[in-house]
């Protein structure tokens, strides 16, 4: 501290540049919340009051020869690193350290590693390395900026003069949150706000700090080192009003487990209330707590009525227990999902459950079950399922853990789902780490895996059978896994559309495992990335496949009605193709549809999906369905609204048009 102490002497301020890059979304840039909180501690918390002046931030993807323009003037420069901005940050301060070698270059962030000697080696024009809370670390490390004397600064890593590789234990985490002071409250944001009028502002915002959870695929858990630390409910209120105030209309919760605290709910509501009161925020997107199921309930169904959440995710990653044991997940209880699964679908509350490809333990029947099982629980929303990519200070990013499950890595480029095909900002490309292959998913297997996955979307998310796989499922009784694998499985000579939409999802995912991307680039299509299922539906849509497609399907289910000798009528699934058919939104429909089926086909599925199910009938039921009322006359505006927009509130379907016309007395029976 004596070092920092005669750095402060000399009367020089000390000018300070900060960059936290960020991807822009739909026009709009995240406040930068990381760096705004090192200059509030640094700012409050100087030796010397005023010591410091801080150029206004570089906070998104900008040209590299302008970011080094606005840091150039800096004596140090602390640079905040994450995956998806590595490339850019890196080569922004490769330039700046050549153009001027005496400006201080430090990082921090969830990108640098830990074990941070070969990274610090491959990149010497970074000067010291910053690790764990930065807050703390950060300001004595620019307290340094004349002396470069950094021993002794805990949570610190560099290379000394002499060539040695020196890393300093990280300081203990800070217990008394509230010495943090919020950049919000603190006015840190306000010249950045002033200097760019033009810019629709997001934020990102801490109630808690820490994760008691250790899941090895996150450097969460471990980053905070478990216990979580509370900033005070005041502070926060305080912060909600500085958001209605400055209408920023989405909030980006950054706790681990939000509902993880009692005061939760109190959180919630005060945000409800703000948004009541002001309008703003108008969207709250939290991180579910594991295992309080009644305040995750509690807080989520709160946040829903408000308007705030567009759905609650129920992030399971797997239901198998050698995966969630291998992935440190085992005390993580899968009765909570289910229990709070089967409470929002009765609360008519939107729900998307995420399940992982590719974590250690998991194989391919393990994986198929499990979607199965997940569906089979009332996850009939969404799925979202997402390729394993590795974090460099997750337990994961050990390479003797990786060896421990025999997974394969592949670097690969970000890709921003429904992002344009941008040329990258000076040819630089994101990258990251994605498994695609472990002992007990090998390549084939893992290929399989995904293609089930985006069959599993294509016909039940999408929509584009869902109506006859659920009234197949409740009538037969035959499993999900089965109704699903018929299809991956299916004969092309009997079956070529359906085979030939398997072949495209199999060179899709032979193209990931290539190095290639997670997504498919559609110029005819908007211009943009597409999910493989969600480019599938819109290419069956433009070729006019649409009917062909319902004609294998429907055959598909009864020949597999045949194969497991079935007694069940097959008629009830005929009328779900029926009503499936005209349900379903396609562009260039104008006029209104009316059929008559022999069962109370919309009654019962509605049932199955609002967790109230009730026999199935056989009664003749007549429904009008007023497409006229959601037609689309551009083919792009209905990729646009339906399949990127509306994918999430089940827009597939005209459900909203659906008008009962007349349900007679019961024929026969039930089912």
């Amino acid at each position: 501290m004596q070092e920092a102490m005669s750095d402060s002497r000399d009367g020089d301020v000390l000018t300070v540049g900060l960059a936290q890059i960020n991807n822009s979304f739909s026009g709009q840039n995240y406040l930068p919340y990381a760096i705004g909180l090192l200059q509030a501690y640094a700012e409050r918390h100087a030796a010397t009051p005023g010591q410091f002046r801080f150029l206004l931030p570089v906070y998104k993807r900008i040209r590299v020869d302008a970011a080094v323009a606005q840091l150039r003037d800096a004596d140090a420069v602390g640079f905040s690193l994450y995956v998806w901005n590595e490339r850019l940050t890196l080569e922004v301060a490769r330039r700046l350290k050549a153009e001027k070698p005496d400006i201080l270059i430090i990082f921090g962030g969830p990108q640098v590693p830990d074990r941070s000697e070969a990274f610090l080696r491959a990149h010497p024009f970074i000067d010291v390395a910053c690790h764990g809370e930065g807050e703390q670390t950060f300001l004595k490390l620019i307290e340094r900026t004349r002396s470069r004397d950094f021993s002794g600064v805990q949570g610190s890593s560099f290379i000394d003069a002499e060539g040695k590789f020196i890393h300093q234990p990280r300081l203990e985490r800070l217990r008394d949150i509230a010495t943090v002071p919020s950049p919000y409250l603190e006015g840190t944001f306000k010249p950045l706000i002033a200097a760019h009028p033009e810019e629709v502002w997001i934020a990102l915002w801490e109630t808690n700090r820490g994760c008691p959870f250790a899941c090895t695929f996150c450097d969460w858990g471990s980053a905070t080192q478990a216990k979580v630390f509370q900033f005070d409910l005041p502070r926060l209120k305080r912060e909600l009003d500085w958001f209605s105030d400055h209408k920023i209309e989405f909030i980006f919760c950054c706790d681990a487990n939000f509902g993880i605290l009692p005061r939760d709910i109190e959180i919630a509501q005060a945000a409800a209330e703000n948004k009541r009161v002001f309008g703003y925020p108008k969207a709250l997107s939290v991180q579910n707590t594991k295992n309080a199921t009644e305040r995750a309930y509690l807080t989520q169904k709160i946040l829903s009525d408000a308007g705030l959440s567009k759905g609650v995710a129920l992030a399971l990653q797997s239901v198998d227990m050698h995966t969630l044991e291998a992935i440190k997940r085992q005390n993580i209880s899968l009765s909570t999902y289910e229990e709070l699964q089967k409470r929002f679908t009765r609360d008519r509350v939107a729900t998307y459950s995420d399940l992982i490809l590719g974590l250690p333990g998991e194989t391919y029947e393990s994986f198929a079950n499990g979607i199965a099982r997940v569906i089979e629980g009332g996850q009939h929303n969404r799925i979202q399922f997402n390729n394993l990519s590795i974090l460099p200070n997750a337990e994961m990013g050990d390479p003797a853990y990786q060896a421990k499950y025999g997974m394969q890595l592949i670097e690969t480029k970000i890709i921003n789902v429904h992002g344009s095909l941008e040329e990258d900002i000076d040819g630089i490309a994101e990258m990251q780490q994605m498994v695609i292959a472990t002992a007990a998913l090998p390549p084939a297997d893992w290929r399989r895996a995904r293609v089930l996955a985006w069959t599993t979307a294509l016909l039940n998310f999408d929509k584009l059978i869902q109506i006859p796989l659920v009234v197949a499922h409740e009538v037969s009784g035959i499993g999900y896994r089965t109704l699903l694998d018929a299809f991956i499985d299916a004969d092309p000579k009997k079956y070529p559309l359906i085979a030939e939409i398997g072949a495209f999802f199999e060179g899709e995912a032979r193209t990931i495992q290539e190095g290639g991307p997670e997504l498919h680039y559609a110029p005819e299509f908007l211009g943009i990335w597409w999910p493989a299922d969600e480019f599938m539906f819109i290419k069956l849509t433009h070729e006019k496949k649409i009917e062909a497609f319902l004609v294998e399907a429907r055959q598909r289910l009864l020949d597999l009605w045949k194969e497991h000798g079935t007694r069940a009528p097959f008629g009830p699934v005929e009328d779900a193709f029926v009503l499936n058919r005209v349900l379903l939104s396609q562009p260039f429909v104008f006029d209104d549809a009316e059929v008559t089926l022999g069962h109370d086909i919309w009654r019962f599925f509605r049932g199955i999906l609002q967790g109230e199910p009730e026999a199935l009938k056989a009664k003749r039921s007549t429904y009008r369905i007023e497409r006229s009322k959601e037609a689309y006359a551009d083919f792009a505006d209905w990729c646009r609204e339906i399949v990127w927009y509306g994918h999430r509130r089940g827009a597939y379907y005209l459900s909203g048009q659906l008008v009962e016309v007349e349900t007679e007395t019961e024929l026969a029976g039930h089912y």
